[in-house]
């Protein structure tokens, strides 16, 4: 569970012992997975069929305690997990009563919840081998680390990226001043992106467009480029990313990044009228979001020197990118303003800007709507419900 660098060394060395090798990770590759021989299958796919079940994956609000009651209940009886990762991604209650019941077999842990563990139920009991967490305290870890410092400032002389530097390219305090309302709007939209993304595809490919009305050449992007970046990877990664690293940080995950510039009528003083984000050939769990060519697009541009959510896929819309997000495709027809605001207003949820764009009257229309509190789900239950809508997601910036 999780295809990073760690889960698909794994799987290598799994596939060596002869084991037939699954992965679930939503963000990585398809293949990349097929060039060592690995089926990526969906959450509920990889933990109904393994035998065993190891974790690679990081500990975002998305995966937190993720492995609970209800997983464990999909589960084979007899299954063996390891987990060498972060310890809140399983429920650690929940675990300790699959193992009294013997769905889980056996455990194997180095990381928990609260560490040190302290009175934890886990570390006693008889079906569960648990070893320190020692990071890069070993002996192997120290020698490995210096070689790894050693060999990052020789590629820096040579000009090559680096990960570890903690000194960025020159980027004038004019730039950065300008663009500072731009850095904030490339980063949401690449965070508003990746939220879009469904199904086991992984992104694979970004085309990023920027329209301005200044020449090609007097438009600096790699501060934007690293914030898309930026936005993209660390909702589903915890690796942190800056304009130092980026690039790197994108050529080691496989993504393609792909820039253009386009001519736009307007005054030169202002560095970009728009940002546009494609991500290539994937699925996503909000079908208006994509393009004819199948690619999810969203774009914006800084008004009144505050970030924009101004076109998803087809459809224009106007919502300033502060709080939460929620995407509503609906049937074009009068009170669906209303009947959303009730709901939202019922629970409490305030809405700070709410936008509505169609293709053409009595039609379809997507209503977007900015709140600043996080709706329950029984709260985006109840809106899932009104007849017109036909599908929503919630988004989080």
């Amino acid at each position: 569970m999780g295809f990073g660098k760690v889960g698909s060394e794994v799987a290598r060395r799994a596939k060596g012992l002869g084991m037939h090798v699954i992965a679930h990770d939503p963000y990585a590759a398809a293949d990349r997975a097929r060039a060592v021989g690995v089926d990526l299958v969906s959450f509920d796919g990889a933990i109904s069929a393994a035998d065993f079940i190891s974790l690679h994956m990081p500990l975002t609000p998305t995966t937190d305690k993720v492995f609970n009651d209800v997983s464990f209940g999909k589960m084979k009886k007899g299954v063996r997990i390891i987990n060498v990762a972060r310890g809140g991604v399983i429920d650690e209650e929940a675990l300790v009563r699959a193992l009294d019941s013997g769905i889980v077999a056996q455990a194997a842990l180095d990381v928990f919840t609260k560490e040190p563990p302290v009175d934890n139920k886990l570390v006693q009991h008889e079906k569960v081998i648990v070893t320190p967490h020692l990071g890069a305290s070993t002996i192997e870890a120290q020698e490995g680390v210096a070689i790894e410092i050693a060999e990052a400032v020789a590629g820096a002389l040579m000009g090559e990226l680096s990960a570890t530097a903690v000194n960025a390219p020159m980027v004038s305090a004019e730039v950065l001043s300008e663009l500072a309302p731009y850095v904030s709007l490339a980063e949401s939209l690449g965070r508003l992106a990746v939220q879009l993304v469904a199904g086991v595809s992984g992104v694979k490919s970004v085309k990023v467009i920027y329209a301005s009305a200044r020449a090609a050449d007097d438009l600096d992007t790699r501060l934007l480029r690293a914030m898309i970046t930026k936005g993209i990877i660390e909702p589903i990664s915890d690796t942190i990313v800056n304009l130092v690293n980026a690039d790197f940080i994108a050529k080691q995950r496989g993504l393609r990044i792909i820039e253009e510039k386009v001519p736009h009528d307007g005054s030169p003083q202002e560095p970009l009228e728009s940002i546009q984000v494609q991500l290539a050939h994937v699925e996503s769990k909000f079908a208006s979001a994509l393009s004819e060519g199948g690619d999810i697009i969203v774009e914006g541009k800084v008004k009144d020197g505050i970030p924009h959510l101004t076109k998803v896929g087809a459809y224009s819309v106007d919502v300033s990118l502060e709080g939460s997000l929620i995407l509503c495709r609906q049937v074009d027809q009068p009170g669906m303003i209303g009947k959303v605001g009730s709901i939202l207003g019922s629970q409490n949820v305030n809405v700070n800007f709410m936008s509505v764009g169609r293709t053409a009257p009595r039609r379809r229309a997507i209503m977007a709507i900015g709140v600043d509190d996080e709706p329950t789900k029984e709260t985006l239950q109840r809106i899932g419900e009104v007849p017109a809508i036909e599908e929503f997601v919630y988004l989080k910036f």
